[in-house]
């Protein structure tokens, strides 16, 4: 069978297409995202809607000279398929293989790396005002998703945008999703616009009645557009835009390659800023995507015919326990609510959002705004639990220490995909919240040993009157059975797992694996004791220093960088109180960039495996004894 994709080896080939040879593109380049994904997992309905706008983008704009910014960056499959990585595509999300986002240390295609939301208009507009200094002759063009502009960062860019009025062209990706469904006004405005996409069925219908009328179709057609430009003006709500000192353009059928390089080519030749405001659909080309874009937004490996998962481990994750712990506790304090940013599926909250709707609250892509939002409610008497990704939290860390730790405002921060996290690369690794959130006046830091502990923190979290925060882990939990009645653990309250003469204190998903090592390393003659510390803070001061005697070994486990971690923290209380004269190791995760890989495979290769872990100990043992 001959492929049109078998052609394609850069944006250069796909312009030597005819325009009719593109829609078959199109379905070529779903099928292979599909067929890839469904065996590496990975962002699959938003990438399947942005193939005929990725399509137009490459066939109008000259990339790379053109620089073509992905924001959110997990739209970026097409984008990568056409830039010259399509024989590498089977490698996705795989170790050493291609990223799941855009990065620029894969290719020169790539010009800004996103794996986080709302960054990029600010970012184009730097790079069109360096390109007019320098009196350079290129496009640039930001893809931003609808559900990035929930961020603030993305209207301080548009108001930026607005008045210096440099040539930036913004594509409005509107599909009414982020992760899970795009809440809040603006998400209302932009469908407010698109009215349905009556409006849109209704425009082509009328085009293609005009263009099939000799000699008088095409000035019609010209007249049409004057006129609805001149109607937008009056009564069209894309006005808002426009009142911000940029062009809108819009809605264009997101779908259809001939519109949008049509529009793509007018906006080239508009000299200011231009938005064009086109609409797609979520999991376009596959059914079971299309139904359910949620599920599909980071699919696991499935079966392409029915669309259903290929694991069998139906042991529960994370998330869903903390989810299942939060209905337990509200149906038990009335007082209790849950904020999220965008995420209520990824975090576990779903279930709490149907059960309790009225005290459930997705702010978008908006975490600065999630924190402040939590310290009002906490102000007024509520019980706020923020569930936000471990990276994605740092997006609001000015909030943190201002509006929170300062005021000593008792806000829990349940941190999801806390540690090493598999497959999306570098911008999602977890590893920095015990470091920024450590340093933060009055904030407790915790992390469970497993998903018992995780349901006990907590409802412990909700009693200390203090901003407290509970990491864990992304994926599957160890599946042992839980308690029915939660308990409370005494703020600062280490737990002793093991008896011995030296310390191996563990810190979360560390605790298992080091308790396995000290059995291993027991049979060689060293002697540890094993110490599930629960709290990175407050230490438990008491225990450690009960260990912290002249020539005794104390060595520390954390699933997180160890440059001001839980490590630097013992360190930190030793030092205080002049325990010089013991030995000291802290082992974790060294101050770097991650590569991308399977959690197991990174942990191996940071010697944070059993094996890594025996190997370190009894290497410190022998240098020091």
């Amino acid at each position: 069978m001959n492929r049109i994709l078998d052609k394609i080896g850069s944006p250069a080939d796909l312009k030597k297409l005819k325009k009719r040879e593109l829609s078959k593109l199109a379905k070529e380049i779903r099928a292979l995202i599909i067929e890839v994904v469904s065996k590496s997992g990975g962002h699959l309905s938003s990438n399947l809607g942005v193939v005929d706008l990725t399509i137009a983008l490459h066939y109008v704009f000259d990339a790379p000279r053109d620089k073509i910014i992905w924001d959110v960056g997990h739209q970026c499959y097409p984008h990568k398929i056409l830039t010259g990585r399509k024989e590498k595509f089977r490698n996705l999300r795989q170790y050493q293989g291609l990223c799941g986002f855009p990065s620029r240390e894969e290719s020169e295609y790539d010009v800004y790396n996103t794996g986080h939301a709302s960054t990029a208009l600010s970012a184009a507009l730097g790079m069109a005002v360096a390109r007019n200094k320098k009196k350079e002759d290129y496009q640039v063009v930001a893809v931003v998703g609808d559900g990035s502009l929930t961020g603030g960062v993305a209207w301080e860019a548009l108001n930026q945008i607005g008045h210096h009025r440099e040539k930036v062209i913004m594509v409005l990706n509107y599909n009414e999703m982020s992760i899970s469904y795009n809440v809040g006004a603006m998400s209302k405005y932009l469908s407010y616009i698109v009215t349905g996409q009556h409006y849109l069925r209704i425009k082509d219908h009328v085009k293609s009645i005009l263009k099939s009328i000799p000699a008088v179709g095409w000035p019609m057609i010209k007249v049409a557009r004057a006129m609805e430009e001149a109607i937008k003006k009056i009564f069209f709500p894309g006005l808002v835009f426009e009142e911000l000192g940029v062009r809108y353009v819009g809605p264009v059928q997101g779908h259809s390659l001939g519109s949008l390089i049509e529009v793509f080519e007018d906006a080239k030749a508009y000299n200011g800023p231009v938005l064009i405001h086109c609409v797609t659909q979520k999991g376009k080309g596959y059914l079971p995507a299309k139904k359910n874009p949620e599920k599909f937004h980071s699919a696991s490996p499935f079966d392409i015919q029915s669309g259903k998962p290929v694991s069998t481990d139906e042991r529960p994750t994370y998330s869903s326990i903390f989810g299942r712990t939060m209905i337990k506790i509200a149906k038990e304090d009335e007082r209790v609510v849950a904020i999220t940013a965008a995420m209520p599926d990824g975090t576990g909250l779903k279930s709490f959002a149907q059960q309790y709707p009225e005290r459930f609250f997705d702010v978008g892509i908006a975490e600065q705004h999630a924190v402040d939002f939590a310290t009002g409610l906490a102000l007024s008497g509520y019980k706020p639990v923020v569930a936000i990704y471990s990276t994605f939290l740092q997006r609001a860390y000015d909030q943190l220490y201002h509006d929170v730790s300062l005021m000593d405002i008792p806000v829990v921060f349940a941190l999801d995909r806390a540690g090493v996290v598999p497959d999306d690369g570098p911008t999602h690794q977890g590893v920095n919240d015990i470091i920024y959130l450590r340093h933060m006046p009055n904030m407790i830091v915790m992390a469970p040993k497993d998903e018992n502990e995780l349901q006990h923190m907590i409802k412990s979290a909700f009693s200390y009157s203090h901003p407290s925060a509970v990491r864990f882990p992304k994926g599957k939990a160890t599946g042992l059975s839980m308690d029915e009645v939660l308990k409370e653990i005494p703020l600062g309250q280490s737990e002793l797992l093991k008896e011995g003469q030296d310390l191996l204190i563990a810190f979360g998903s560390m605790v298992y694996p080091c308790l396995e090592t000290a059995r291993r390393l027991e049979k060689e003659g060293i002697n540890l004791a094993v110490l599930n510390a629960r709290f990175a803070k407050p230490l438990d001061a008491e225990m450690i220093l009960r260990y912290a005697q002249p020539g005794r070994m104390i060595i520390t486990a954390e699933e997180g960088v160890t440059v001001g971690g839980f490590g630097s923290a013992v360190r930190e209380l030793l030092d205080k109180e002049k325990r010089f004269s013991l030995r000291f190791k802290c082992i974790g995760l060294p101050l770097d960039v991650y590569p991308m890989g399977k959690v197991d495979r990174i942990k191996k290769q940071c010697l944070l495996d059993e094996e890594g872990l025996v190997q370190q100990i009894r290497e410190f043992y022998e240098e020091t004894r």
